[in-house]
């Protein structure tokens, strides 16, 4: 285990990968995953939507990347560490939606729930689609599906 952590932790491609060690975590490394990308988040609603929208896009190419030479090198297809995946489909919860800790709680809630259970079409992606672009596109799935439930909200209660 602890040559596992050295690797990880040495690797510029696997620490990025595990989310900067948060896949690491012992429990719920998705969860620790989606708890790195809001400080991220935080800096993207900064910005305007286009900047927001093209840092998207850059983070899901690399991340194809990124998730597919660390699942290759780790020979594991989606190893559970990996969590660049999680940190993307936040960030991609969270486009549009009202910035505020409210909302960060109600995106992150959203996207959680879809990327465990993993609805249709989700299950369908995660099962199908290998290497990188399996790993990240069954969390850009529940990313689209989370920002849709608080664009309703948005319609509904603002």
């Amino acid at each position: 285990m602890t040559d596992f952590r050295n690797k990880i932790q040495t690797s510029p491609v696997h620490f990025l990968a595990f989310g900067f060690g948060a896949g690491l975590a012992p429990k719920a490394p998705g969860t620790a995953g989606t708890v790195v990308a809001i400080p991220f988040y935080l800096l993207l609603a900064q910005t305007n939507q286009w900047i927001y929208a093209g840092l998207i896009l850059l983070g899901l190419l690399f991340g194809i990347w990124l998730c597919g030479r660390s699942a290759e090198s780790l020979g594991v297809h989606d190893h559970g560490g990996i969590v660049w995946d999680e940190i993307v489909g936040f960030w991609i919860t969270m486009f549009m939606a009202p910035v505020g800790w409210f909302w960060i709680l109600i995106g992150f809630g959203f996207f959680r729930l879809f990327d465990i259970l993993k609805p249709w079409p989700i299950k369908l992606v995660d099962r199908q689609i290998k290497g990188g672009l399996g790993i990240m596109l069954d969390d850009v799935l529940a990313g689209i599906m989370a920002a849709l439930c608080i664009q309703v909200l948005v319609v509904l209660f603002l």
